[in-house]
Order: structure tokens, then sequence, then C-alpha cells
């Protein structure tokens, strides 16, 4: 997945715009970005965003405005956030952070092109109809980050072979913690690992969740890909280090603050929207339509990492 496919699905959106409603918008197309997570631990992500739209031409504050809308974690402000932008009347409605923040903006509107990025299957998630044809006002991209947990755990248990019990840590208001209910259970019975499933959705759980892995004596854990989790990784990592439990994580930002090991997609390309983008003078519109942008997936660009010298 290139930075190229992703604006694509970004300016097809923006093109659908009715006409009608692009008149009442100022000059400037305003683009709607809304994130469960927190801007600061993703700012080398923004960076790659602004950076796919300055190759296309658009400049942020120049030809282009962006609202951006932060849930720092917390899902329940979704919602309201994802009405916020549609009252505003934006162009296009970015989604990134997670399966819940794309809920949040389907659920706001079914006029607004929506573009989204998502660890979880879209389909079977009800959010699109298929992949090939995702019907109505929205399309995206997956990037495979649920359905990589039967291969960290795969990891983590060759890492680790000393482990009788690894616990894995997930969180409840996840979408995609049924899926990785599923696979986590079936990846460790298929090679012999014992594991032990905790959940934390707060701070205060997580602590909860470090103090119930020493008393069950995990030899090592494995945290689940989830937006809040990614939120908090230092404070997640540091309890690792704290407890003395080696973790394998989705991100490799989760390396880079310490942690032992972490396999997923690579971040930038998540999010870095590519080029070209056209806001105006389509002469196709029709086939630009968000219902008929197949979704793109990523399954290359796949990378783990290892820290040396940490036991978190």
């Amino acid at each position: 997945m290139t930075r190229r496919n992703f604006i694509a699905l970004l300016g097809g959106a923006a093109l659908t715009w009715p006409l009608a409603a692009r008149a009442q918008q100022p000059p400037m197309p305003v683009i709607g970005f809304l994130s469960s997570v927190s801007p600061g631990p993703w700012a080398h992500l923004l960076a790659a965003f602004r950076q796919g739209l300055s190759e296309s031409g658009y400049v942020e504050g120049r030809n282009v405005a962006i609202e951006f809308r932060w849930a720092e974690g917390r899902y329940d402000r979704l919602p309201a956030l994802a009405a916020d932008l549609v009252a505003r009347q934006v162009a296009v409605l970015v989604s990134t952070g997670g399966t819940m923040t794309t809920l949040a903006a389907k659920a706001a509107t079914k006029t607004i092109p929506i573009v989204f990025t998502i660890g979880g299957d879209p389909v079977q998630l009800g959010i699109v109809a298929s992949l090939n044809r995702p019907g109505g006002n929205i399309t995206g991209v997956n990037i495979f980050t649920s359905e990589m947990g039967a291969k960290r755990l795969g990891l983590l248990h060759e890492m680790v072979p000393t482990a009788a019990l690894i616990a894995v840590l997930i969180n409840l208001k996840n979408p995609n913690t049924e899926t990785i209910s599923k696979e986590i259970p079936e990846a460790a019975r298929s090679v012999g690992q014992r594991i032990h499933i905790l959940t934390a959705t707060t701070e205060h759980e997580l602590d909860t969740a470090f103090k119930t892995m020493t008393d069950l004596r995990a030899g090592a854990l494995l945290v689940a890909a989830d937006p809040f989790f990614n939120s908090r990784r230092e404070y997640i990592v540091a309890l690792a280090a704290r407890y003395g439990i080696p973790a394998m994580y989705e991100q490799r930002e989760f390396a880079l603050a310490g942690g032992l090991m972490s396999y997923g997609t690579n971040p930038p390309q998540r999010l870095s929207p590519g080029r070209p983008i056209h806001w105006a003078g389509a002469q196709r519109r029709e086939a630009c339509k968000p219902a008929r942008r197949p979704i793109n997936r990523i399954r290359v660009r796949d990378q783990s990492e290892c820290r040396e010298g940490t036991r978190s």
C-alpha cells in the first residue's frame, strides 16, 4: 500500500460531494479528521498525512483546511466529535484510530464521503457491504492488525519458549475483540501454549491486569491491537518493565519506547495519503464514488523489531 492508494480514495471521495453542497462551502475545501487517539504520540503519522497532501499540491492553510478531532482514548467521545465535524459540513471525513472511530463516522452521516483506516474486517464488522463494492458513502483501507494476533503469539512463543503461561491483554470495548478472542486461543492450542486472557479499558484496569499477571506467574505478555493501548504505550511498556514481563506489541512505537518486540504493518503507510487529490473538475464523478471504490487491504511491509537488553 503506497501513499497514492490512500489519497486516491480520499480524493475520489471528495469528488462525489454534491455540487450544491460545495457551493455552500468556503472556497477552501475542508477535511474532517477524526481519531480515537491523542495527537502527541502520533505526530509522525500526521506529518506523513500532510506530506501526502503536499505531494498532491495541497498545503494545509494555503489551499486546504483540516479540522482535527481527537478522542484521546475515550471511545465514548467519538459520536459527539463525529457529529461536530458533520455539522461543520466538511467535504470528506477521514476516520483513523480503530473500528470505533469508523463506526462513529458512519453513524454520523450518510452523505459526506468517509475514508477509513481500520485493522478489523470491515465486512464482518458491518461497515461495508463488500470489499469490492463497499456501498453507501464509505471506503478505505484495511490494515490487518487484528488478524496478526496469532502471528504475534507464535513469535512470542518462539522468543520466550520457557513461558509456561502467556497473558493476553485485550480491550472489551474494541469491536475486534470477538475475532481476537477466537483466533488467539486457536493459535495457542496449535503450539501447545497455555494462555490467560485479561481485559483493560482504563489505566487503573491496566494496573490491575499487570498485578494479576504477576499472581498468575505469566512468563510473557501479548498486547492485542487496540487504539487505547496504542495511546498508552509508554505506560504499558513501563508496567511491563516494572513487573519484568517480556511483551509483544502491535506497533513499532512500542519497541521504540523500550518494549521487547513488535510485529505489524508499517504505521506511516496506514495514514499517509499520497497523490493525486483533485477536489474539483472531475469529468467522471460517478466512477469516483466511495461506494464504487474497492477497499484496499495491506498485507505487506510487516515488520518485527526486538529491543536488546529489555525485559518489557
